[in-house]
């Protein structure tokens, strides 16, 4: 990994995914969330803060260690046991049906194979748990659509392989939840970054 990959984009997304418009984005994705959580694309543990009483452990899976150690003071003030459980979440190193929630925020639209990481994202919770997200992704809007085609070569080149064509609620359904609730809408910023969805599924198997 490149120097700016591995010391100055981790802090770079830590602010942008930090910002204020995002918070009540992150309440309500946590809201429901309940027990031993997995949680992929840890970050710099910017959903601490939201995480409901129900919740009872965090098996963070996160690859950059300026990122987790960005999360330090966050998790050390944190009321609930986070520990590092892997660094790839395309291969999580835990048993099968060993969490009973799932939590991926803004990690879908990086990882290579978004399609294995969901794979084992179910692989892992049980049956009956529940997976929330928040993703950004293809917009609906064919002008804006265009344009996001035209950025993502360079997006990805600056972001760390981030994606922005990528329709998470179809990999999500393609990866066997059965996803029941689902809200979709701009947020702030320029359009091409800010469609946002964030859904809750169900692991029905």
């Amino acid at each position: 990994m490149t120097f700016y990959g591995d010391r100055v984009l981790p802090h770079l997304v830590d602010l942008m995914c930090g910002a204020a418009g995002l918070r009540r984005w992150r309440e309500q994705v946590t809201t429901g969330l309940t027990g031993d959580l997995l949680e992929i694309g840890f970050g710099s543990g910017l959903n601490i803060a939201f995480y409901p009483p129900e919740i009872e452990r965090v098996l963070a899976v996160e690859p950059s260690a300026t990122a987790f150690r960005i999360a330090g003071k966050r998790i050390a003030a944190s009321r609930i046991p986070i520990e590092q459980v892997g660094l790839d979440g395309q291969s999580v190193p835990l048993p099968d049906d060993s969490a009973e929630s799932a939590l991926c925020t803004f990690a879908l639209c990086t990882i290579p194979d978004p399609d294995a990481a969901l794979g084992e994202i179910r692989r892992v919770l049980r049956p009956g748990g529940r997976f929330h997200f928040i993703e950004h992704g293809l917009s609906p809007d064919a002008g804006v659509a265009r344009w996001q085609s035209r950025i993502e070569p360079l997006q990805r080149r600056l972001a760390g392989g981030c994606h922005l064509t990528r329709e998470p609620v179809s990999m999500v359904e393609r990866a066997g939840f059965v996803v029941d609730e689902v809200v979709q809408q701009y947020g702030a910023g320029p359009k091409p970054w800010s469609y946002f969805t964030r859904a809750a599924a169900l692991n029905a198997s």
